[in-house]
């Protein structure tokens, strides 16, 4: 044998015994089949897909917008949104935490930085006006520059800013507003006012000082606007800010501004329902429609409060009707008003029943217009400060306690808290006094108040950043994180209307 021979036969030898316990190992069995993935199977992952299929096929509408509608949900902040979305799916007898308000589907969003001129949150006015002028002022005051300063008359002078809704009249469109609220409240008089306090809204409501000086209540703004800028329909309450002492009203000039708003050609004056769904478009002039003395009731009261009130979806939609008689466009805002209102209550079922409507009458809307040539914007002048908080199990009630695995969540001094709560408002523990047990009480009752942290006659607004929801024309510049006066340059631009 050589050694060539003898080395090769010797390494067979030593490699025997492993090559034996080579074979007689068991092989690993995740080797020969592969992993298994359940995601494709999986409801979630299915929505997800969906959605993606969705959003794949939305192109940007980069054409000009002939009508702009902006729906603002006063106070309506993300927690309320979400918060509202639950219930409005639990109310149907779906999930609601997966469901879906009929705004919320909208194809382009972003986020809305609220900040005032002078306060990191800002109050209604200062909101408004950001959005309908792009400017940012202070809070208390419409319509005027920072420049301005709240309950100074004198300090109005030179300070005017121009409304979205009077440049689209300037361009010889129709504008309007509608409102949950008086029509010369904060949000829709944002419209069509410019005054140094939101709260002058007639003249019973301002000091001598003021009147003397020169400056006009909200009221009578409304009414005595150049023809050329004035809205076209006004749809609200407030009533009791346009008739005279005496008559109903609170007016102390005497002057009846419901009489006065007649003397326009075709005009018309509404203070039913039934009265506003007979108006005839084709043949009726500016609308001004006042519903209550005050704001409207809220929805969850029209059963006893809501007689002759029509709906907000009802005013909107009749809005919409009568605008679109011109064939050069509108522009039309839709408040929903009384969301911030339960919000202040810390009453979180009011808040979310409006919340709710509002959605329906942006719905509404939605099914009445044609999208190619209207731009829809759906945002909020602030936030306020609803919280939901615990580990509550899925489907369980939004108005419920908060809790974990089923059981409720114990506070540090024994008693449970409920999903929803807030940071500030009348639901604060007051002095030194205990916290109620929120387990004693009926959490879903109409006129249960959330408890807040804080105790005050009223809850305060938020700074946390709001929703904005588009379609239509040039929608697909809602994008990113905005200042809120960047939404009045989207509809701006939408329009084709040059800076001013």
């Amino acid at each position: 044998m050589t050694l060539v021979s003898r080395l090769l036969a010797g390494a067979m030898l030593l490699a025997a015994p492993v090559a034996v316990q080579a074979a007689t190992k068991p092989a690993p069995k995740a080797a020969a089949v592969a992993p298994v993935n359940a995601a494709p199977g999986d409801a979630y992952f299915k929505a997800g897909e969906a959605a993606l299929a969705k959003a794949l096929t939305v192109s940007p509408n980069t054409g000009r917008a002939k009508n702009v509608i902006l729906f603002l949900g006063d106070g309506m902040g993300i927690s309320t949104v979400v918060a509202s979305r639950i219930y409005e799916g639990q109310q149907r007898g779906v999930d609601g935490e997966s469901n879906s308000l009929s705004f919320e589907k909208l194809p382009w969003t972003a986020l809305s930085k609220t900040y005032s001129h002078d306060t990191q949150v800002t109050d209604s006015a200062a909101g408004i006006t950001a959005i309908t002028t792009g400017v940012k002022t202070r809070n208390k005051i419409i319509g005027l520059t920072g420049q301005s300063l709240p309950e100074k008359c004198d300090s109005e002078a030179g300070q005017r800013v121009e409304t979205i809704a009077e440049l689209a009249k300037a361009h010889g469109l129709s504008a309007g507003a509608v409102t949950t609220t008086r029509i010369t409240h904060a949000t829709p008089a944002g419209t069509y006012a410019h005054t140094a306090y939101r709260d002058w809204e007639g003249d019973n409501d301002m000091p001598s000082e003021a009147l003397k000086a020169g400056c006009v209540d909200i009221a009578r703004q409304l009414v005595e606007a150049p023809t050329r800028i004035r809205l076209d329909v006004a749809l609200g309450g407030g009533r009791s800010r346009f008739l005279p002492e005496g008559k109903d009203g609170k007016r102390a000039d005497g002057r009846d501004l419901t009489a006065e708003w007649l003397k326009a050609p075709g005009a018309a004056y509404v203070t039913t329902d039934a009265q506003l769904a007979a108006l005839d478009p084709a043949k009726t002039g500016p609308v001004l429609g006042l519903f209550a003395n005050e704001h409207l009731p809220y929805e969850v009261e029209r059963p006893v409060l809501g007689e002759g009130v029509p709906t907000l979806a009802a005013m909107a939609t009749k809005a919409v009707d009568l605008l679109s008689k011109n064939p050069k466009g509108y522009f039309l805002l839709v408040e929903g008003g009384k969301i911030d209102m339960g919000s202040h209550l810390n009453n979180a079922k009011r808040t979310m029943t409006e919340t709710i409507e509002f959605s329906k009458a942006i719905q509404a809307v939605i099914d009445k217009v044609d999208l190619n040539e209207t731009l829809i914007i759906v945002t909020a002048d602030h936030s306020h400060g609803l919280v939901i908080s615990g580990y509550a199990n899925r489907n369980a009630p939004i108005l419920g306690l908060a809790g974990n695995e089923g059981e409720p969540i114990v506070a540090g001094d024994g008693k449970p808290y409920t999903v929803l709560s807030f940071a500030t408002g009348p639901g604060g523990v007051e002095g030194d006094g205990a916290r109620a047990d929120p387990s004693k009480e009926d959490t879903d009752d109409v006129d249960y108040h959330q408890q807040a942290l804080a105790n005050l006659p009223s809850s305060a607004h938020s700074g946390e950043d709001v929703g904005v929801f588009a379609d239509g024309p040039g929608a697909y510049l809602v994008r990113g994180v905005v200042e809120e006066s960047y939404i009045y340059q989207v509809m701006r631009h939408a329009y084709g209307f040059d800076a001013r």
